[in-house]
């Protein structure tokens, strides 16, 4: 199985940028589609931004559309989340998952891996 490792959070500014990264190990992004989820205290786990595993289709929540750019450098086995842009609403725990040979679902349960996360904090 592949290990996440979610990198890059912190506290960023509205209307500001964070870059978010998942480095991977054990197995390679490319046999697995990748998404970012986040959780906002007291929420479920809410979808952000996935890539499909064959085809390289990105796939956006709403909310993060034109905001938000995920993207898979399978030299460095890592994938990324740019956010510019950012909203107080932001806020919230972001996790990296991995499906292997997935899609790029928007639902939780289909990734079978999982990072730890990374706290995102938008201050207005």
């Amino acid at each position: 199985q592949v290990q996440l490792v979610e990198s890059g959070g912190g506290l960023g500014q509205a209307g500001g940028s964070l870059t978010l990264s998942c480095a991977a190990s054990g197995d390679t992004v490319d046999r697995y589609a990748m998404g970012w989820f986040r959780q906002a205290p007291g929420k479920e786990h809410e979808f952000v931004a996935a890539i499909a595993w064959r085809t390289g289709r990105v796939n956006y929540a709403d909310s993060v559309k034109g905001r938000f750019t995920i993207s898979r450098d399978n030299a460095k086995n890592t994938v990324y989340l740019q956010m510019n842009s950012l909203k107080p609403e932001d806020t919230a725990v972001y996790y990296c998952a991995a499906d292997l040979v997935g899609g790029g679902s928007s639902w939780w349960y289909e990734y079978e891996n999982r990072g730890r996360g990374t706290q995102v904090t938008v201050s207005s």
